[in-house]
């Protein structure tokens, strides 16, 4: 049966390609040399598509019970990308996303003439492999539209070849996905040998990485498979290649050509504009052709992404109040950012001074109960919410509350180690020194804010803290929904399940024996402090019921008892 694209696909795809790039990111910063190596391309997509991740979420829910439709979900995860595009790499992300949802979606658009043929398509509820070809093609095309001055050996080229190979694949969407892919991947590895600041740093282009993953998620979501990028070329392994320069002429069956010649770097040096700044932009197309041609004369890396009526406007300058004063009078702008190279952030609107904490804590927390538990101790603390984790941009928020140079960040959660560490990594970019310890469960954050002390040094303080999470056990019972596998049997819809670090392991129908029978797996290799803590629907006898069986079972091993009230799971416990 043939694999085509529907609504469902595009939701997978979405947060593949999230996991992918959390996955990534780091790596993705570290040969982030281009247009400035300021460290941070991994970073911006991620937030990029973490905002169309949760805009595709978004109209799944506001659908429920029933599914969206195709081109809604896809217009969705673009204007997600559009208004949460981070950086040049992320707005350039942006509008691929833009130009797929022209065709998949059926919106009308610059480049918009694919004539009766796609009519059809525009209202089914899946799209063929000829389709997807089409949608990658105008991807590459209104991205080298939509920069001022497109450069070969970027994420441009990896784009272009991406829709070049496709257009070979015959088949389904997972033809076409993965010939794309394949595509990508070559055409990255060739990017040292088309821009020389790659080939002299020994790295592939950081943007076109990030792209690669993006398309292999695609793979996966059609496939079921798991993608694996490869890493970043070794130094030295660059070799010098024929590039194509950015003029694009017509081919037959319309499409984009590139001729293929020798090509230097384009100017980059130390000494460049000194500010990157970002706005949204409420505007007519007409204002925001004479704002490109403003824009292009204050500076470089301009990128204009966007339509009907709103844009994503990015560009690096010496004069960022010129830049957002070009947008005042194109539009509304809005959203604006403005990051000092090398500085941190400057702001638009003065702030008075406010003295820092030396330390805080941030946290992530479920239930009013743990909230408070947390608060008490001194953290700043992010509520959770059931089936909605919070975003990068929730704990970045939490981080400026806490108003403090050095923060120690606690996810709770082993689900959020990506989002956490963006958030981290954004952070750091504003100048707060960020430690984020991998707790798992908020009684792991417990222990760790059980040793925690501000006046030790930071890093010391970060090693002790680790070190008591790491040195908890954590466990956890829930209800099954569902007949399914588990590590334990097999269980049915009502089951208790019982789950240490992770993994199912006792299989009950009552709470408190349940629970009794994960004590006892979790102590039976020693410890010295048990952590109970309980959900709303818990009643007190349960807790009574397993102090009494840890007193009588395990000498020496204290218990302590805390409510998590809403939103908590059934039960948690910790064991030290």
């Amino acid at each position: 049966m043939p694999q085509n694209l529907d609504a469902v696909a595009v939701r997978a795809w979405s947060r593949l390609a999230l996991d992918a790039l959390g996955r990534a990111r780091e790596e993705i910063d570290s040969i982030n040399v281009y247009p400035v190596a300021d460290g941070d391309t991994g970073t911006n997509l991620y937030l990029t598509v973490e905002s169309a991740s949760q805009a595709v979420d978004a109209v799944f829910t506001g659908h429920e019970p029933a599914l969206p439709s195709l081109a809604e979900t896809v217009r969705a995860m673009a204007h997600g990308a559009l208004i949460g595009a981070r950086g040049n790499s992320g707005t350039i992300l942006s509008q691929l996303l833009r130009g797929m949802a022209q065709v998949i979606g059926g919106a009308e658009g610059e480049g918009d003439d694919l004539g009766a043929e796609q009519a059809g398509d525009r209202e089914a509820d899946h799209v063929d492999g000829h389709t997807l070809e089409r949608a990658l093609r105008q991807a590459a095309e209104s991205a080298y539209q939509a920069v001022a001055h497109p450069v070969e050996g970027t994420v441009l080229t990896v784009a272009t070849a991406a829709a070049d190979a496709a257009a070979t694949a015959e088949g389904d969407c997972e033809a076409v996905a993965r010939a794309a892919y394949e595509g990508a991947r070559a055409a990255l590895d060739a990017t040292p040998g088309q821009l020389a600041v790659l080939g002299r740093a020994g790295v592939v282009d950081a943007g076109g990485s990030g792209l690669v993953a993006v398309l292999g998620a695609l793979v996966g979501a059609l496939t079921g498979e798991t993608v694996t990028r490869r890493g970043a070329v070794p130094k030295g392994a660059a070799a010098k290649s024929v590039v194509s320069r950015s003029g694009v002429s017509r081919s037959g069956g319309g499409h984009a050509r590139v001729e293929p010649v020798e090509c230097d770097d384009p100017p980059v040096e130390e000494g460049g504009p000194a500010f990157e700044v970002i706005y949204l932009l409420e505007a007519e197309d007409a204002a925001v052709a004479r704002l490109r041609t403003r824009l292009d004369r204050l500076g470089d890396s301009l990128v204009v992404v966007g339509g009907d009526g709103l844009w994503n406007v990015h560009v690096h300058v010496d004069d960022a109040g010129a830049a957002v004063e070009a947008g005042v009078e194109a539009g509304r702008p809005h959203r604006i950012r403005i990051t000092h190279f090398g500085v941190g952030d400057a702001h638009t609107t003065p702030q008075p001074p406010r003295e820092r904490a030396q330390r805080a804590i941030v946290a992530v927390v479920p239930g009013e109960g743990l909230a408070g538990l947390y608060a008490e101790a001194g953290a700043t603390t992010v509520p959770t919410r059931v089936g909605e984790p919070p975003a990068s941009g929730e704990l970045v928020d939490a981080i400026r509350r806490a108003h403090a140079r050095e923060v120690v960040l606690l996810p709770n959660d082993a689900e959020l180690r990506h989002t956490a560490a963006a958030a981290a990594a954004q952070a750091r970019t504003e100048g707060v020194r960020v430690a984020l310890i991998p707790t798992r469960s908020a009684v792991q954050g417990i222990a760790a804010l059980a040793v925690h002390e501000p006046d030790r040094r930071f890093d010391e303080d970060v090693v002790a803290m680790t070190s008591a999470a790491g040195a908890t056990r954590y466990g956890e019972l829930s209800v099954a929904e569902r007949q399914s596998w588990t590590m334990a049997g097999i269980c049915q819809a009502g089951d208790v399940l019982g789950l240490i670090d992770g993994d199912v392991a006792v299989i009950g129908s009552e709470v408190a024996r349940t629970a009794a029978g994960v004590l006892d797996r979790m102590l039976s290799a020693g410890g010295e402090m048990v952590t109970l803590v309980l959900g709303e629907s818990v009643p007190d006898t349960v807790a009574e019921h397993l102090e009494k069986h840890v007193r009588e079972a395990y000498l020496a091993v204290d218990t302590v008892v805390y409510r998590g009230g809403r939103q908590s799971a059934l039960l948690l416990i910790g064991v030290e």
